[in-house]
């Protein structure tokens, strides 16, 4: 489902009811959570997994930046965070450049290169959902931002 589609304008108008008709925050975010992981399974549910556990890991790693002063664990949290994260998107959008150019460097220089490309899509907006989850865990290890009490206010 695509934003210019017009069945996602019943979707919105759906989910925009009964957002309203809900009383309590705590199952709105519920329900607009439920909605956006929906959303983005329409398009192709087996990168749903993807989003879920970028979403998790960095409010883990949020909840323990928040959890220590210790200089060298606040980095160590903070590297975990950015190369999970840097290397989702290495590898779905650089994955096929590389191989391609280390296969062409090989030939190059006479070596024998049996390197293949993969068949990758692209997850639809890895790289804007990937940089704002980067974003939270940096301003939270440069106390910019407090670590959010609950992953339904991250995700």
């Amino acid at each position: 489902m695509l934003f210019v589609e017009f069945r996602f304008f019943w979707f919105f108008l759906a989910v925009f009811a009964v957002y309203w008709s809900l009383r309590e925050n705590r199952t709105r975010k519920i329900w607009l959570l439920a909605c956006s992981y929906l959303f983005y399974a329409c398009w192709n549910w087996k990168f749903l997994f993807l989003i879920m556990a970028s979403s998790a890991l960095d409010y883990l790693v949020g909840s323990m930046l928040g959890r220590t002063d210790d200089p060298r664990k606040r980095r160590g949290w903070l590297i975990v965070s950015l190369t999970a994260n840097l290397g989702t998107i290495a590898f779905f959008k650089y994955y096929n450049f590389f191989v391609t150019s280390a296969a062409a460097l090989l030939a190059w220089l006479g070596l024998p290169a049996s390197l293949h490309t993969l068949n990758i899509v692209i997850p639809v907006g890895v790289s804007f959902y990937t940089f704002h989850s980067m974003s939270y865990t940096i301003d939270v290890y440069r106390r910019k931002l407090e670590p959010v009490r609950s992953l339904l206010d991250l995700a």
